[in-house]
This record gives C-alpha cells, sequence and structure tokens, in this order.
C-alpha cells in the first residue's frame, strides 16, 4: 500500500473516542513515547514550539482526576451542580489508560493564535498517531482547565488548552487500520 493510501486510511478513521470505550490497561511505553513525540513534529512559526505536554498514568492520572472534580464542586453555583458530571470527572480518568495535559506556552514572538494553532496540530498528530496504533482517544476542553494553573505549575505566559485521553480498545489493532 502506497504512504498516501496509508495516510487516507487513518485520517479517515481518525475520530474521538471516549474513556467509556476503552478497555482499560497500560499503553505501551514505546507506542506513548510515539504518539507525544508526534506531537512535537507540528510546526510552529518562528520554530517556537509552544506545545507542552504532560503524561499522567496511575495514581498521578487519578489524582488529576480528583483535583479537578474538586475545582469542579469548588466553581460551580449549588443550582448548576450536576453529581453525575462530578462523579464523571474521575470516572474518565480511571477508565482512560493515560490523560495527556495540553499546554501552550506562549513566547510574545508571534501571535498568541499562531501558537494555539500549532497546539492544536500537535494534538491532530497525537489523533493520527493514536489511531494507527489503535489507541482510542479525545482532546477534552472543559471548564475546570481554566483552574489548573496552579496545580500544573504553569507559568505566566502558559495556558492550559485541555486533556487528552488515551486508551486501549477492545478488538481494534494497529491491522484493522492498514
Amino acid at each position: 500500500m502506497k504512504n498516501s493510501e496509508i495516510l487516507k486510511t487513518i485520517i479517515e478513521n481518525r475520530k474521538s473516542i471516549f474513556p467509556k470505550s476503552y478497555s482499560g490497561g497500560n499503553i505501551e511505553k514505546n507506542i506513548l513515547e510515539e504518539i507525544l513525540n508526534s506531537a512535537k513534529l507540528a510546526p510552529s512559526h518562528k520554530r517556537t514550539k509552544p506545545g507542552r505536554f504532560k503524561v499522567f498514568e496511575g495514581e498521578e492520572k487519578l489524582e488529576l482526576a480528583r483535583k479537578m472534580a474538586a475545582i469542579y464542586k469548588e466553581s460551580t453555583p449549588e443550582n448548576l451542580f450536576l453529581e453525575k458530571k462530578y462523579n464523571d470527572i474521575s470516572l474518565k480518568a480511571e477508565q482512560a489508560s493515560a490523560v495527556v495535559v495540553i499546554n501552550a506556552n506562549f513566547s510574545g514572538l508571534v501571535p498568541e493564535w499562531e501558537e494555539v494553532a500549532s497546539v492544536a496540530m500537535g494534538v491532530q498528530n497525537m489523533y493520527l498517531s493514536a489511531t494507527a496504533h489503535g489507541i482510542g482517544c479525545y482532546w477534552s476542553t472543559p471548564k475546570i482547565i481554566n483552574y489548573l494553573s496552579d496545580y500544573l505549575n504553569l507559568e505566566e505566559n502558559q495556558k492550559c488548552l485541555g486533556l487528552f485521553y488515551l486508551g486501549n480498545l477492545p478488538e481494534i489493532a494497529e491491522e484493522n487500520f492498514l
């Protein structure tokens, strides 16, 4: 199969797959590293490389979920608070093999939108790499990411742009895509 055909197949199969569809277990270290490295290959104006990606696995992932659930509870007015949404924050993390926090580092050298676009291209690269390996994934942008700066030790010029959930899929393997 030609490279262009392989790429077309991967692009056509790329989709958001939510943690409830994940089968559990860890993602092989080399595959997870490949997915993350693909994000670093995204182009950026003046080579600012604004993407900052931090992987949370195991207990660290669960602690992130507990923090996000606490933020949701603290920042949501009582009349808008939903117990199901509160519980789902932790459940998503439990079902995912890994959660990648997506941050942007704004250089001040180019307009911020260009650096956001570069980070988004990095996330698309992660989507394509995950798809090629039969790994489920989706980019979540809940309002609570706006409250994670202190927890993530972000600097003034940095911003959290979302969470990238990754998980193994039942009965889906790389061969099914190619």
